[in-house]
């Protein structure tokens, strides 16, 4: 019986989070109500507030989730990511987000706000940070640091312009992109750059 009221409870809170993501495609978030949101998904007003306290608190609640998933992702390959094997973590990244299309929007559409990818950036650096200082025998603390939130930046970059450019490549070979975008920096692009008589376009 509990497991029941469980999935009903369960498949309500998801009606709810993928109307809020349909509505933010439209609007701000501060310009939707609960009323709003409630017709559309076909549930009512009393029903909302027995699961959120307003708008915000549903979004807050879908970033939290998202988060959690994220942690639990990184922690499953953690041991891989130290072995700088990162292309397995990376498919399994990018497979989430795809699966996860509608919620990962709702996240990344607060103008302005960087918490969510303030919130990942921590977790990595507290799992990972120490671990490169020691695999480089390297004192230079603050050059790592920066370098480190240069390459984390870069990844949810192309992960967030992934998401809203509609996802037309698959996770396996964003994965790849990241990688080789890792371990080459410039000299990525350097290589696909060919200068022409007409002017610079990209080889293939």
């Amino acid at each position: 019986m509990i497991k029941k009221i469980d999935r009903r409870i369960r498949k309500t809170e998801q009606q709810l989070q993928s109307g809020l993501a349909q509505l933010l495609l439209k609007k701000n978030i501060d310009k939707i109500t609960v009323r709003e949101l409630s017709d559309l998904v076909d549930i009512n007003r009393g029903t909302f507030y027995l699961h959120y306290k307003d708008i915000f608190d549903l979004r807050d609640q879908i970033e939290n989730e998202i988060y959690e998933d994220f942690c639990a992702l990184l922690n499953r390959y953690a041991s891989i990511i130290m072995s700088c094997n990162t292309r397995p973590f990376l498919i399994d990244m990018f497979c989430f987000i795809a699966k996860n299309e509608e919620m990962m929007h709702v996240i990344v559409s607060k103008p302005g706000d960087c918490s969510f990818l303030n919130r990942l950036q921590a977790v990595y650096k507290d799992k990972f940070f120490e671990h490169w200082l020691e695999q480089y025998h390297t004192e230079a603390s603050k050059e790592i640091e920066y370098f480190y939130s240069y390459l984390l930046s870069g990844c949810m970059g192309l992960m967030i312009h992934w998401l809203n450019t509609g996802m037309k490549e698959p996770p396996e070979q964003m994965a790849k992109l990241t990688e080789i975008m890792i371990l080459e920096g410039i000299s990525f692009f350097e290589s696909r750059l060919v200068q022409t008589s007409t002017g610079i376009s990209w080889s293939a």
